[in-house]
């Protein structure tokens, strides 16, 4: 789609589709992980994320959620909504997103 790169929703699983962790700091963590090496596959990073939906099983996680993001995004948060659904078995989150993959445009000097 032109300039983004839209990835789909990624939960906390292994190679063999196992469940990774049992708490949301744990899971958030995992699944950020397999997005960022999506990216960089991709030639992006995650500096270049600039949407994200979040789906959380418990609301009452989404302080430690919000925590767990300030690590993977220390420049500052993408646009995001979150929403409580429930989701596959074990799954704690689940995060889909696009990322801005276009040239920047150039500054000009005043």
């Amino acid at each position: 789609m032109g300039d983004f790169l839209f990835f789909s929703g990624q939960i906390s699983v292994d190679s063999q589709d196992q469940p990774v962790g049992d708490d949301i700091r744990t899971q958030k963590c995992a699944v950020m992980q397999r997005i960022g090496q999506t990216l960089k596959s991709l030639g992006a990073d995650m500096d270049q994320v600039v949407k994200m939906t979040v789906w959380l099983a418990d609301m009452n996680d989404f302080a430690a959620f919000n925590e767990e993001s300030r690590r993977s995004f220390a420049g500052g948060f993408p646009v995001r909504s979150a929403v409580q659904s429930k989701l596959f078995e074990g799954a704690l989150v689940e995060i889909e997103g696009a990322a801005w993959v276009g040239q920047r445009p150039a500054t000009h000097a005043s």
